[in-house]
């Protein structure tokens, strides 16, 4: 199938939230060049007005704000079709130990993680339904099976979207729509700087010594899982450079 404006297309439309950066950008670069109209959400408008742009008249962007309910709904509302949800939004803010834990990054982390998937899964299901073979793909990541100290919070709101994404495929069990989990180990994205208050130094030594995985690595996990046909459902995908065995069991080479 062609586009009015010459673009093949499949006739499919995903939703991206958390399009902006890192692994949302790159699922939205892929899922483009594989035929999807894209509609980008994030809060920085403007990378998502020119990620847009790159990406052609197939892709439009808009603002969203996962933590925000209003935001949510408006988003929802100004979508007509959607086949796949790519719920991407999410994200740690620092590493405190619990007796030291500050409750507003925990409430922080749970809103984008775990409310913020709620809130757009809801919003947009009756579309996906519709579809006739919807996709939901949650990106979760290894700390929502790996707890480690320092990491309580995140470990808590990532272990919640698993429990949110396992009971979303058992209700939605005999109806139009396949359900996956993508969980992440190592990623060079601008994960590490945002967790880390913006410290780019600290922020680069998590990967010293290591080739961790990068964002399209993840994109071509979760363009696997939504291009099965529709009777097969890739319920997890766990996925981690070949030097991370789990969250602290790393390989890295000395410097030369």
């Amino acid at each position: 199938m062609t586009s009015p404006g010459g673009e093949e297309t499949n006739g499919k439309v995903a939703v991206v939230t958390g399009a902006s950066s890192g692994i949302g950008e790159a699922t939205a670069r892929l899922l483009a060049a594989h035929g999807y109209a894209t509609v980008l959400g994030a809060r920085r408008t403007e990378r998502l007005a020119r990620l847009a742009g790159e990406l052609g008249p197939l892709s439009r962007a808009a603002h969203l704000d996962v933590s925000d309910p209003d935001s949510v709904a408006r988003f929802c509302e100004g979508i007509e079709r959607c086949d796949v949800l790519v719920n991407n939004a999410g994200g740690a803010l620092g590493t405190d130990r619990i007796e030291s834990a500050d409750e507003a990054r925990w409430l922080a982390m749970y809103q984008s993680n775990v409310l913020g998937t709620l809130r757009t899964t809801k919003g947009l299901l009756d579309k996906l339904l519709a579809s006739g073979d919807g996709v939901v793909v949650n990106v979760g990541s290894v700390a929502g099976f790996e707890p480690y100290a320092g990491g309580a919070g995140y470990n808590a709101a990532k272990h919640a979207l698993r429990a949110v994404t396992d009971v979303l495929r058992m209700e939605m069990l005999g109806r139009p729509l396949r359900v996956c989990e993508v969980d992440p180990g190592m990623v060079e994205t601008e994960f590490s700087l945002v967790r880390f208050d913006g410290d780019a130094e600290r922020a680069s030594a998590v990967y010293d010594g290591l080739v961790p995985l990068g964002a399209h690595d993840v994109a071509e996990c979760i363009l696997f899982a939504v291009t099965r046909p529709p009777h097969v459902d890739v319920d997890r995908i766990v996925v981690r450079p070949r030097a991370q065995a789990r969250v602290h069991l790393v390989h890295r080479e000395p410097e030369r």
